[in-house]
């Protein structure tokens, strides 16, 4: 029979290997916003191809994951500040999922502007998708760390997203309005600063996550997704 403390052993390795495998997921996802910014404002359709491509391999580390999270739960007995940590995850891999799903959509929106013959100069894509991409990164170095400033921090920066978008579709409307033979990517366009602005929102979803994680407390802490305060 083996010892209790043996097994608790056991069971922070394993709690490690999961935080691990959690930030390499979470890290691919990373690489795939990059990739797929990069191959809409090049229109590069072998780079987004392969961003396309990646999908697979964060779909089955979200299957891997939430397996280990759902054995750790029916094999061990988490104390209250691992099921928090465990709980945690299984939510961060749905939005890590999900940023990963948006990064394939950004990709093929950049291989329907190219066969339009449209361009993608004309509004900033690499600031809005930078802050994005920063704000994902951040949440997942709060997670590192427990840092509850970082937390706050990054859901603070998607005010700034969310203005920025605004400012972008504006752009956009009277790329429109200008310049009609562009309609058609130009809407592509619009969708494609909108996924950007949704990955942002999910990295706000994982930083929330987060804090509950450390406090034991679940808020909603960035200002577009409190219920009590007025919306622009």
């Amino acid at each position: 029979m083996e010892s209790p403390n043996y097994a608790r052993h056991g069971f922070a390795q394993e709690m490690s290997e999961l935080e691990h495998d959690l930030l390499e997921m979470g890290s691919r996802a990373e690489s795939m916003i990059g990739g797929a910014v990069s191959s809409l404002v090049s229109l590069d359709s072998a780079h987004a191809f392969e961003v396309i491509q990646r999908d697979d391999e964060i779909d089955e580390r979200d299957l891997a994951i939430e397996s280990k999270c759902l054995r750790l739960l029916a094999l061990q007995q988490p104390m209250a500040s691992d099921l928090r940590v465990i709980g945690t995850a299984m939510k961060m891999i749905t939005d890590i999922e999900r940023v990963g799903d948006l990064a394939v959509d950004i990709a093929k929106i950049g291989l329907k502007i190219d066969k339009e013959l449209g361009h993608t100069d004309y509004v900033d894509l690499p600031r809005i998708a930078g802050l994005a991409q920063a704000m994902f990164r951040g949440a997942l170095e709060a997670f590192v760390r427990r840092d509850l400033e970082l937390v706050k921090s990054v859901c603070a920066q998607d005010d700034e997203v969310d203005n920025l978008y605004r400012e972008l579709r504006g752009q956009i409307h009277e790329k429109m309005r200008t310049d009609p033979d562009q309609v058609v990517a130009a809407s592509w366009m619009l969708l494609a600063i909108h996924h950007i602005e949704r990955i942002a929102d999910h990295a706000v979803n994982i930083a929330e996550r987060v804090s509950f994680m450390v406090t034991g407390n679940l808020e909603q802490i960035a200002t577009s997704h409190r219920s009590d305060l007025p919306h622009a």
